[in-house]
């Protein structure tokens, strides 16, 4: 967290590695396994190569808020309700 132009922010880029990132890594391979799908499960409802889950489950590939709600709803579960995980863990 630094300020700019007088407003506190966070350099995104510094999240690569931390604590935080590794957490939401497990997280998104943890809710994918709970619903008993393999990543290729997971790519076919997403339309999407294997490939695709494997890189943002590895931290590979970032996903963005509407690519994370897609896979939420994938695995059967709510955007908020994922994040409330991520919060408790």
């Amino acid at each position: 967290m630094y300020i700019w132009q007088g407003q506190l922010t966070c350099d995104m880029r510094r999240s690569i590695g931390t604590v935080d990132h590794k957490r939401l890594l497990v997280l998104l391979r943890q809710i994918r396994l709970d619903a008993g799908l393999r990543q290729i499960d997971v790519a076919k409802r997403l339309k999407e190569p294997q490939a695709f889950v494997s890189r943002y489950e590895t931290g590979e590939r970032r996903l963005d808020l509407l690519e994370l709600r897609e896979v939420c709803r994938a695995v059967g579960i709510s955007l908020k309700d994922f994040v409330n995980k991520f919060e408790k863990t």
